[in-house]
């Protein structure tokens, strides 16, 4: 990325997002209603979007049932679904300045982050399953003699993707490349507070060759078009991201309706253990400034809690603070900011509340928690110690750049502090031991461990959670079990 903040500039000022639903291969105006998205670096109009209601809704899974039940998607060869998703992959990586500048404009998140991870992640994604498609096997199982026995995987059919604003293109790209690849059709509702990258990727997935219906985007926000999508019965998978009081919600529209299965990635508590004996102590102690302020904080799996042996915690405090004054935060369009705005100023005020908790709770502040001036939605990096881990603090998903300090003094308190909480998405282990490194992680109730590092991995690798993050998983092969129905086939010879 060579652009320059002139540049950004210049490209935001051009930039005309279009605004309506693709369905069925096609933009659809529906019926005219409609929402307005702004830009969280000033507040400034962006679009105003088509609002999805129960008749878009319609339209959008009528069309994805047509594909399924008698389009050619799922009809053709795996290799072919695969081919279409490798076009697909190309067309996002020919549009990716474009598409990283929606992002960033859309949602706040830095142009450079937008461009070199978002966009890196969502091509890589439609690539790699792209390349899969014909390389997933069936099974024949030795039953007897006399019997042919077959267990074959077929797509599960219409899926509705609901996405968060935090990722908007690698959420949508996780949840759309594995259904697709299976052979499912899909109805992608992305969050109303960034619907413009999504409606672009449904415009690009028709340009890639998709057959129409394959892929169809709605906009509009969760009470409205969520709930339509979530209860509809002409979807068979439901697959979410995002908040676990909405998790719930999906769920109980699957039991209203018609018992759709509803896979769930869900908050995020996520501790940071930091042991006396890491190999390197500030590259711990700046990763952890990095984890918690990277996207604003905005990040289910972000390490909010920093669980620190009090015998290094003076230290390690010392260099995340510093870290977090050091942090360049400011618009999201420059390429040297490193923290740009929260996604509106509610959120910000959501943050801001916890600030003000976390004082009143006994926590200490040691930077941050201020708004900062200009005209958008800024907060400056925050950092807490001496949190109680009983505290609303230490329990509650913030979802913003508020890191809370916890010390330790032995490894069975740390891992009992770790597992405090009801969720169990991620965490995070710092020690160069390697029996402590695998035998705390098999106690870490959450579905990633990183040891030694934080935030790694490729798409070899399952991502979901435990607990109250939900279930299911994200990536790697094991994807493709959420959008699949296992066949059995016993043939008497």
């Amino acid at each position: 990325m060579n652009a320059t903040y002139d540049d950004w500039l210049q490209a935001a000022a051009s930039l005309t997002p279009h605004g309506e639903h693709h369905i069925g291969g096609a933009d659809e105006a529906g019926s005219g209603a409609r929402f307005t998205v702004t830009a969280p670096r000033d507040g400034t109009v962006l679009a105003e979007v088509a609002d999805a209601g129960q008749v878009e809704v319609d339209l959008a899974v009528s069309a994805a049932r047509r594909a399924f039940d008698s389009g050619p998607w799922p009809r053709m060869s795996p290799a072919e679904r695969g081919q279409a998703l490798l076009r697909l992959a190309d067309l996002i990586e020919e549009n990716r300045s474009e598409l990283a500048l929606t992002i960033s404009l859309e949602m706040g998140k830095p142009i450079s982050d937008a461009y070199n991870i978002e966009l890196r992640a969502a091509v890589a994604t439609f690539r790699w399953y792209g390349s899969l498609a014909d390389k997933l096997a069936d099974e024949s199982p030795h039953a007897s003699p006399d019997v042919l026995a077959l267990v074959t995987r077929e797509p599960s059919g219409v899926v509705g993707a609901v996405v968060p604003w935090n990722f908007p293109l690698t959420m949508a790209a996780w949840k759309i490349a594995p259904a697709l690849v299976s052979g499912c059709t899909a109805v992608l509702k992305p969050s109303e507070e960034s619907p413009l990258s999504a409606l672009a990727l449904g415009r690009l997935a028709t340009a890639a060759g998709l057959p129409p219906g394959v892929l169809n985007v709605v906009c509009g926000d969760g009470p409205g078009t969520g709930r339509a999508l979530g209860l509809h019965p002409d979807v068979d998978v439901l697959a979410f991201t995002g908040s676990t009081a909405v998790g719930r919600h999906f769920l109980r529209y699957a039991a209203d309706s018609n018992l759709k299965r509803v896979w769930l990635e869900l908050g995020g508590k996520s501790p940071n253990i930091i042991l006396p004996d890491t190999p390197d102590l500030d590259q711990a102690a700046q990763t952890a400034a990095w984890g918690i302020f990277f996207n604003q904080g905005e990040m289910c799996t972000a390490p909010s809690r920093l669980l620190v042996h009090s015998s290094i915690a003076d230290s390690v405090i010392a260099t995340v603070v510093e870290r977090a004054r050091a942090l360049t935060v400011g618009d999201p369009l420059d390429p040297a900011t490193e923290m740009g705005a929260l996604v509106s100023e509610g959120h910000r005020e959501r943050v801001l509340g916890y600030v003000e908790t976390g004082t009143a709770e006994g926590a200490r502040l040691l930077t941050g928690g201020t708004r900062m001036d200009g005209r958008g939605y800024y907060l400056a990096p925050t950092v807490f110690d001496r949190v109680d881990p009983a505290s609303r603090l230490a329990r509650e998903e913030i979802f913003g750049p508020v890191l809370s300090v916890i010390s330790f003094d032995d490894l069975d308190e740390a891992v009992e502090l770790a597992n405090a909480t009801e969720y169990g998405l991620a965490a995070g282990l710092w020690t160069a031991d390697l029996s402590t490194a695998h035998r705390v992680s098999r106690r870490l109730r959450a579905g990633t461990v990183w040891v030694n590092c934080y935030e790694e991995g490729d798409l070899t690798v399952p991502f979901g959670g435990m607990k109250q993050s939900g279930h299911g998983r994200d990536k790697s092969a094991h994807a493709i079990d959420k959008y699949t129905d296992l066949k059995t086939t016993w043939i008497q010879l």
